[in-house]
């Protein structure tokens, strides 16, 4: 018998019915440390009080009118969103995957405004940037692909954390770069210090666009409150979504500069994009974000578990890397190890593994002390186990 829901997930046995903070609860009551944050999403925790509290008011008031009337909400929003950043205006949507088309059709209508008839990105290997057509072709990960051809052109890819490899990129037709601060689905990947910096040099001078992707790193993911302000750059376009509505889907792309002039009347849309639910609940967020202190909270607590991981497994044989930004921490194996994710569930822990043999950790900034050192030991003791028992 066909199951109603398309089998798009290899779902893991558990279905959970209440949350608070980093923990969930499944019907039987058993309680999981959420340690990937509903995937970077649940940065405030589970049912945070301020958010949960937003969006019954909003509710009882105003849920959505339509995008062909103002809506101060989302007025509100994209104001303190270009403060944050240094952006000049925002697009709303309601995913990630939907900001970067936002952002590859900047990338477009910019191309064309300088008389280039087949304007072309530069994206990275092992990227992620969404499961759209087009987001799926700019993807650098064919697993993802296949299936799916053809694939949409207009994409020039080079290696990761190469800035020479894009100096060496010679085409008349590119206008853009598109690429994660930090790459989360490609492993949890960091590249040197110099590199986004080097990025914003080639695009200066070369008359590109530097488009972004913080979907996973915006939002204080990396102990800023996007990722590339660990650098003294700004880029063009930003893409956000995950994080900034704390479970409620809404995505974000801003840009400045030639780039905000790019999407005009129109030119795109979105029929649920920054509807007032969505916009009242991000808003609640960033607040909270700021007033709790919550992402200088968060790279407090990411330097402090990437450091005890190492000590803790040190000298481990299977163990090849640990590294990470902020709450953003990859531990990456000597083999294939998607079945510790099994284990780790047995165990009361909620992880993923990404890039086939990479752990990765998303856990919420709101952690207590303890919790961390419950994160800390668990995780270490549930990678030793694994190792061992292979």
């Amino acid at each position: 018998m066909t199951e109603p829901v398309m089998p798009t997930y290899a779902r893991l046995p558990v279905a959970f019915e209440r949350g608070a903070g980093a923990w969930l609860w499944d019907a039987q009551d058993k309680r999981y440390f959420d340690a990937i944050s509903g995937v970077a999403v649940c940065s405030l925790g589970h049912a945070h009080p301020a958010v949960a509290r937003a969006i019954s008011e909003q509710a009882r008031t105003l849920v959505h009118t339509s995008n062909l009337y103002r809506i101060d909400l989302q007025e509100q929003l994209a104001a303190e969103l270009c403060r944050l950043s240094g952006l000049d205006n925002a697009f709303f949507c309601n995913s990630g995957a939907e900001a970067n088309e936002a952002a590859l059709k900047i990338a477009r209508r910019y191309g064309h405004s300088r008389s280039i008839a087949a304007p072309a990105v530069i994206v990275m290997d092992g990227s992620f940037h969404g499961r759209t057509l087009a987001t799926l072709s700019a993807t650098g990960n064919p697993k993802v692909q296949d299936g799916f051809e053809p694939l949409v052109g207009g994409f020039v890819r080079v290696p990761y954390g190469d800035a020479a490899a894009v100096s060496a990129v010679d085409d008349p037709n590119v206008v853009a770069i598109l690429v994660e601060p930090v790459q989360g689905e490609g492993g949890v990947r960091v590249p040197s210090s110099d590199y986004l910096p080097a990025l914003r040099r080639l695009c200066d001078e070369r008359g590109w666009l530097l488009m972004l992707d913080e979907v996973q790193t915006g939002l204080g993911r990396t102990g800023a409150w996007f990722g590339f302000r660990h650098h003294d750059i700004l880029p063009d376009v930003m893409t956000l979504a995950k994080a900034l509505g704390n479970g409620v889907p809404i995505g974000a792309c801003l840009a400045r500069g030639a780039a905000s002039e790019m999407l005009t009347a129109g030119k795109h849309a979105s029929t649920f994009g920054g509807n007032p639910l969505a916009c009242r609940a991000a808003l609640t967020v960033l607040e909270t974000l700021r007033e709790e202190h919550l992402i200088e909270r968060a790279a407090e607590l990411g330097q402090r578990l990437l450091t005890d991981l190492r000590e803790k497994l040190a000298g481990h044989p299977r163990v090849t890397d640990i590294r990470g930004k902020g709450l953003m921490i990859g531990i990456e194996l000597d083999a294939p190890c998607a079945d510790l994710v099994a284990k780790g569930l047995e165990q009361g822990f909620l992880i993923n593994v990404t890039a086939d043999r990479t752990l990765r950790l998303l856990p919420p900034f709101i952690l207590s002390d303890d919790e961390t050192l419950y994160l800390r030991d668990g995780i270490a003791r549930l990678v030793a186990d694994y190792t061992a028992g292979r």
